[in-house]
């Protein structure tokens, strides 16, 4: 990368207990050398896992942008996501179709992206957070 550029790898995950149910999303934001910048975890209300997930993805993809990010890695464990955003699969699903056309709005605001799919273990900082939240709204 030449100066004046900033990449920022995001782990996003976004999970429900029950589908749908209690949810909640997990964001580790770091940059290309493995440092973190910064972690959320957040329970979203009731949702279904994919929902979960693109507002993990949403979430993600809003603070890379307020941390000055022109370029980003996107990393998740729901391939239906990634395949969605990448315009392999289409979005059929009425409540996924809005927060679709969000997420590829907001990703047009990056001048390079990536986004792919990884097992659930190479993906297990976002996951934590994510049960960590819900964790925590159980014991409220």
């Amino acid at each position: 990368m030449s100066d004046g550029e900033h990449m920022l790898v995001l782990h996003v995950d976004g999970g429900a207990r029950g589908n749908p149910g209690p949810a909640a999303i997990g964001v580790v934001i770091s940059r290309a050398d493995g440092s973190v910048v910064e972690q959320l975890g957040e329970t979203i209300g009731v949702a279904s896992n994919n929902v979960a997930e693109y507002r993990a993805l949403l979430r993600g993809l809003e603070r890379a942008t307020a941390l000055g990010a022109d370029q980003i890695r996107v990393i998740n464990d729901s391939e239906l996501v990634a395949r969605q955003v990448l315009g392999v699969y289409k979005v059929k699903h009425p409540a996924m179709q809005p927060l679709h056309a969000e997420a590829t709005k907001a990703l047009q605001g990056f001048k390079h992206w990536s986004i792919e799919s990884v097992p659930r273990a190479q993906n297990a900082g976002a996951d934590a957070l994510v049960n960590q939240a819900l964790d925590a709204a159980v014991s409220e």
